[in-house]
């Protein structure tokens, strides 16, 4: 399943919605696909649920996940931090505090 595939089939018209957001911030190709990648792997990891009904709990469980069970590098860990950060507050308008996990 490709990104736009798993992203779509959580919410009709998300891909686009990430798109927007990240032109409006003007960030760069390799950000955008940077947070495209995490945020569609955080998706998947809730088995294609809405992102809108997904509480700061359920961040909280991916990022001990990729912490605890994927060992990722602080800097790797960060990257999905923020990507879900990004993806709450500009593309979902709602407030991602709490998000963090302690490395």
């Amino acid at each position: 399943m490709s990104i736009t595939e798993a992203l779509e089939q959580s919410q009709p018209g998300l891909v686009v919605r990430v798109q927007q957001a990240i032109k409006k911030q003007q960030l760069n190709h390799r950000t955008e696909q940077t947070y495209l990648h995490w945020i569609t792997r955080f998706v998947l990891f809730h088995g294609l649920k809405d992102p809108e009904a997904l509480r700061t709990d359920d961040q909280q469980l991916f990022l001990t996940y990729l912490n605890d069970r994927m060992t990722l590098s602080r800097a790797r860990l960060n990257q999905a931090r923020q990507a879900l950060q990004f993806f709450y507050e500009d593309v979902l308008e709602k407030n991602a505090t709490g998000s963090a996990v302690a490395c």
